[in-house]
């Protein structure tokens, strides 16, 4: 527990504090446990000399620390909830497991401090140096990170869910095991970052999302699977399918699965929005081949004339019911690109399902070249 004399000269005030701190140079300044709570301690030095403050276990809660001097101070186990570290010194000092909900760390240099395990979900680290810090585990969710440096920072397994990331320098820290979704505003650098576990050869990426991606694609035998499942059997449907056209959809469908194949259906009969074409366009170069139903003359052409053009290595099969009339500028699509294909025409839904195969055996034969080729 805390020296008590140490607490009765705290109690004395800033001033009188900080005149005995710098007459003891070499004494450990003990608060540990200490109910520090609601206090002002702004400009407080709990620092001098080689020796640091000990303030395990401590509440804090709520109390200003703002441009108080705290370097080396052991902060572990600390209760800190709303406290304010506004500009605060806080190098190399310790929060393990500290709790610091809702605090504000804004503009504190917290450079290579260490704090593993520490809950600074909903607290306020804008322009906060934390540059070289251990950050292992560390709870980041909802935070507000703006302009903060958490270059060469260890965020080993640490979570960023919904945190502000806007303006933040990432360069060359270390993300394995980071749990990053929906992350806010758009990082100053993400040069760098390591995705390697402890002990092993360091591979890096340029994107603090792509990272978890990434490393599981490396390590993770089935999201390889998947990966090959998806660029090597997913065949994405378009076209205008209204209710006498849905059976020849199904039994679309149903034979593209008994090849072996996984089909998407991207149906325009559902109400159009303004990310449509960008949903496409993921899908399709998803894919391994696109069949575009090009029967109804309304269904597709923006949609078509839009993404076509990018897709580069994913072959386009258009499909037509005899004497319609169709997608009439279609044709210059298929002079243009080489990976759009002649259009097949069927005369009735039993022709199209009978010579399915040989239908798609170009198409999938055409992949593998693109995909060859570049």
């Amino acid at each position: 527990m805390a020296n008590s004399i140490h607490l009765q000269i705290l109690d004395r005030g800033i001033d009188h504090w900080n005149q005995w701190r710098a007459a003891n140079p070499t004494i450990t300044p003990d608060l540990s446990g200490a109910n520090l709570s609601n206090r002002s301690l702004r400009g407080a030095n709990f620092s001098r000399g080689e020796w640091r403050a000990n303030l395990i276990g401590a509440n804090l809660g709520h109390s200003d620390l703002s441009e108080a001097i705290m370097d080396e101070a052991s902060l572990n186990l600390a209760q800190m909830t709303g406290t304010k570290l506004i500009r605060t010194t806080l190098r190399g000092a310790e929060f393990l497991s500290t709790i610091l909900h809702f605090a504000d760390l804004s503009d504190a240099d917290c450079t290579e401090g260490n704090f593993g395990s520490a809950m600074l979900a909903n607290s306020s680290l804008r322009g906060t140096h934390m540059n070289r810090a251990q950050l292992w585990y560390v709870n980041l969710n909802n935070a507000d990170l703006t302009g903060a440096n958490l270059s060469e920072a260890d965020l080993y397994s640490a979570t960023l869910v919904r945190a502000i990331v806007e303006n933040v320098d990432f360069t060359g820290a270390r993300v394995f095991g980071i749990s990053a979704w929906s992350l806010k505003g758009i990082p100053r650098s993400q040069k760098d970052l390591d995705i390697s576990d402890v002990g092993e050869t360091a591979i890096r990426v340029d994107n603090i999302e792509v990272a978890q991606f990434v490393y599981l694609l490396l390590n993770n035998t089935k999201v390889r699977d998947v990966i090959d499942t998806i660029t090597s059997k997913v065949v994405l449907i378009l076209g205008r399918f209204s209710d006498n056209r849905k059976p020849i959809l199904d039994a679309l469908r149903d034979e593209l699965r008994r090849e072996g194949l996984a089909p998407i259906l991207f149906d325009f009969e559902k109400p159009r929005s303004k990310d449509m074409t960008g949903t496409v366009e993921t899908l399709a170069r998803m894919a391994r081949f696109v069949i575009a139903d090009l029967t109804d003359p309304s269904s597709i052409p923006h949609e078509l004339a839009t993404v076509v053009p990018f897709l580069r290595t994913t072959p386009v099969l258009p499909l037509r019911l005899a004497g319609a009339q169709g997608y009439s500028l279609f044709e210059d699509l298929a002079r243009s690109y080489r990976w759009v294909m002649r259009v097949h025409e069927y005369r009735d839904p039993e022709s199209l399902i009978s010579s399915l195969s040989q239908t798609i055996r170009p198409a999938m034969n055409l992949a593998d070249t693109l995909r060859s080729t570049g």
